[in-house]
């Protein structure tokens, strides 16, 4: 079987194959949904292998061939990995053409065994990818001097791995800051106790992510876990920061809406709203006072408050996913908890927009314009999937998993958050609405490409 998708993407030819060139570009186009791991990518377009991991221990190379290659206008990729080479018979043909006003047609043609129907989302998904990508990092370059040098902590987690593909894609270097042996050039081992006095040489900026992950039974000893990984590495990183001849222009770390509290109830929450109660409230709390030393050495800091990152790769909705493609979600209890949210594309343009926007400093709630209810969450999730979702949470499953501290942190916590600042400094989503938001990150847009 012969499949051809085409589109455009408003974008020089140029440009648009030197961002498949660059590293990150496996990983930026291959869908979430589909059970995939890229475990190495091609060193060339033309003679290079990418190798994907596929469940049952199955592997996908897909080897680049030489006589295809002819930069800018063509690659191609073969399935060179048994049993699956000879099962599906894949090549992959990939062809730019130029059009007027610094367009680029951009048509896969690929021949297969596979049906058309398993490819089309497939292809409308990469086409969303490249466009919104290209675009991104378009109003970026008017704000860098240049491509920047980014260090980046947390690369192994579901943002951190996104956010390294999307930097390079768009043309960044990014050091990797890493506890266990460096795996490459731009690999740093970094000891969060007692980093390296050179671990910063050289960086333009500083995104930390890194933090032991806030799901689980709150007791004594998670919630320890959850302080120590956050606080003594932060204020480590921003002291050497400050400390450094060259300081990086800017720290952008991590942070979250806990920081409100776990109920305000309809109050609307902006940056300047003042500090809620709770235990992940004051972690949040104390976990951006510890980027001071870098704010007092004359870096910019930029904590970046995030919401529910909706993205079946993890978090909540790989979790709430298969429960509703089942036909067995529904609401949490009353239904009537806010829930502040963000796709995990539009969170990566929040962190690009903090590491090149100078105007942009301090606490940055990276949610999407529109909270919704859970009530409005669960029928939205269940109509994409088409599927019932008439099967309520009772308020004593959460506390059999969570006990009553992360119940009420966790899966009862109800934030009505603004992105006050990023909507004052102009910023642009790529998904505001919560159904455009899951279409796209769970492939149910009926194929369409725009983003």
């Amino acid at each position: 079987m012969r499949y051809t998708h085409s589109a455009a993407v408003p974008e020089p030819i140029d440009e648009v194959f030197a961002w498949h060139s660059r590293p990150g570009a496996v990983r930026r186009l291959v869908p979430p949904w589909i059970p995939v791991k890229v475990l190495a990518e091609a060193g060339s377009l033309r003679d290079g292998r990418a190798v994907l991991g596929l469940p049952a221990g199955l592997r996908w190379v897909a080897s680049h061939q030489p006589d295809a290659y002819d930069p800018p206008r063509r690659f191609a990729d073969r399935l060179t990995s048994e049993p699956l080479a000879s099962l599906l018979g894949w090549y992959h043909d990939h062809h730019f053409h130029p059009e007027d006003g610094d367009r680029t047609v951009v048509s896969d043609t690929v021949t297969s065994r596979l049906p058309g129907s398993v490819l089309r989302e497939m292809f409308a998904y990469r086409t969303r990818q490249l466009r919104c990508d290209l675009a991104a990092h378009a109003r970026a370059t008017g704000r860098a001097a240049g491509p920047l040098t980014v260090a980046l902590t947390g690369t192994s987690g579901m943002v951190g791995s996104a956010l390294a593909a999307f930097l390079t894609t768009g043309g960044h270097r990014v050091v990797r800051l890493v506890r266990g042996a460096p795996a490459g050039p731009d690999h740093r081992r970094w000891d969060p106790d007692h980093p390296d006095p050179g671990l910063l040489e050289g960086v333009d900026a500083v995104v930390h992510l890194a933090g032991a992950s806030i799901a689980g039974r709150f007791t004594d000893r998670h919630k320890e876990q959850i302080r120590a990984s956050r606080i003594g590495p932060t204020t480590r990183l921003a002291e050497l920061a400050a400390r450094m001849p060259r300081p990086p222009a800017c720290l952008v770390t991590a942070s979250a809406i806990g920081y409100y509290g776990t109920d305000r109830g309809d109050e609307e929450l902006t940056e300047t709203s003042t500090r809620g109660d709770g235990f992940l409230a004051g972690v949040v709390a104390d976990w951006e006072a510890a980027t001071a030393p870098a704010r007092d050495g004359g870096v910019r800091v930029v904590n970046v408050r995030t919401g529910v990152v909706q993205s079946p790769s993890g978090g909540t909705l790989r979790l709430l996913y298969p429960l509703f493609a089942a036909g067995l979600g529904g609401p949490l209890g009353d239904g009537q908890q806010w829930l502040s949210w963000i796709g995990l594309d539009d969170l990566l343009d929040v962190y690009l927009q903090a590491l090149v926007d100078t105007s942009v400093s301090g606490a940055l709630n990276a949610v999407a314009p529109e909270p919704v209810r859970n009530t409005e969450y669960t029928a939205t999730l269940a109509r994409v999937l088409r599927r019932p979702a008439v099967l309520p949470v009772p308020g004593f499953g959460p506390r059999l998993l969570l006990g009553d501290e992360g119940d009420r942190e966790l899966a009862r916590a109800s934030q009505r958050v603004r992105p006050q600042r990023l909507l004052a400094a102009g910023h642009r989503y790529r998904y505001p609405d919560l159904e455009s938001a899951l279409r796209h990150s769970l492939g149910r847009t009926g194929g369409i490409p725009a983003g």
